[in-house]
């Protein structure tokens, strides 16, 4: 935890907190904190700052506050990604909030089994779990926005085309395709499949919706290998 993500339930004044639960846990067992230590700390949606360590017991820790910095950008990237099976989905989610990713698509293809649609890691409070663990890590305040496509046809046949407009559409696909672009300067809609690559009616379907395929070489990668190691190339 590189920064105490305060919410709005946490201020008992304009400038002091009261926190228990895990981050309480979290600043006894990690930080090792004692009363007069300054932290990093930010609100929920909103600046970051410095807290200093007013009280601390078993029950609860409390913090005067100081918010006068603004989050880190974000990056001007949409994010489609075929649901992967449940582990995977709670380090993507982290991974993809620590990075600063605005906006994920978690979409439905031929390769993604019915049963990964049941998890209870696509309940809201589990998503925003594990992307509450990305800000912290990244020092970041704001949540990703997460959207759930379960029908993979009409989404990319009637919302992808205006969702990838006016940016660089690209599809993360194995095969005789250019290389992934470098360094982009442009929003960019990115779609990334299963782990088995989508299959090819799926990429024409993207095609035609304004996504072309690029590639990362002859190495096929994991899900949660593929989508950092894209963000960082594009970006």
């Amino acid at each position: 935890m590189n920064l105490l993500l305060l919410e709005d339930a946490d201020f008992v004044a304009a400038d002091r907190v009261v926190l228990a639960g895990r981050r309480l846990k979290h600043l006894q067992e990690v930080h090792r904190a004692a009363v007069g230590d300054s932290l990093r700390v930010g609100r929920l949606g909103g600046l970051m700052g410095s807290g200093t360590l007013l009280e601390l017991s078993e029950q609860h820790a409390a913090l005067q506050v100081s918010l006068d910095q603004t989050p880190p950008a974000k990056l001007p990237l949409t994010l489609l990604l075929a649901l992967p099976r449940p582990k995977m989905l709670k380090r993507v989610l982290q991974t993809i909030s620590a990075m600063g990713v605005p906006r994920l698509i978690l979409l439905n293809s031929y390769r993604v089994e019915k049963s990964f649609w049941q998890t209870p890691f696509l309940e809201p409070e589990a998503l925003r779990e594990q992307l509450i663990l990305g800000l912290e890590q990244a020092r970041d305040t704001v949540l990703p926005e997460v959207i759930i496509e379960k029908r993979f046809k009409p989404f990319v046949e009637d919302r992808l085309p205006g969702i990838a407009a006016g940016s660089l559409g690209l599809v993360g696909h194995p095969g005789d395709f250019p290389a992934c672009p470098r360094a982009i300067e442009q929003p960019v809609t990115l779609a990334i499949g299963p782990e088995g690559g989508w299959i090819p009616y799926e990429v024409d379907k993207l095609r035609e919706a304004g996504l072309q395929p690029v590639q990362l070489g002859e190495r096929i990668l994991r899900v949660e290998t593929a989508v950092p190691v894209l963000l960082a190339r594009l970006f």
